[in-house]
């Protein structure tokens, strides 16, 4: 692999961890907001939305993570 081959790569791989950063940050503000309501809204629609969105972001978040990685192995 050449060398502009690998920089385009290099940066795919630091936008992605950027991409990362900011589905857990939102993630974790959507886990606060939950964690803030009470019971009685926690066990409601808008509940049980907010739980489903925090397992959809975690979902995504775990299945990104590894690319980075996998990147690093097309480059050596």
């Amino acid at each position: 692999m050449n060398k502009k081959r690998r920089t385009r790569i290099k940066a795919i791989m630091n936008q992605l961890g950027e991409c990362l950063n900011e589905i857990e940050e939102i993630k974790d503000e959507e886990q606060k907001s939950y964690d803030n309501m009470p019971d009685s809204l926690k066990e409601g629609e808008k509940g049980e939305r907010i739980s489903e969105v925090i397992d959809i972001l975690d979902s995504v978040y775990s299945s990104l993570e590894d690319i980075p990685g996998t990147l690093e192995e097309v480059m050596a």
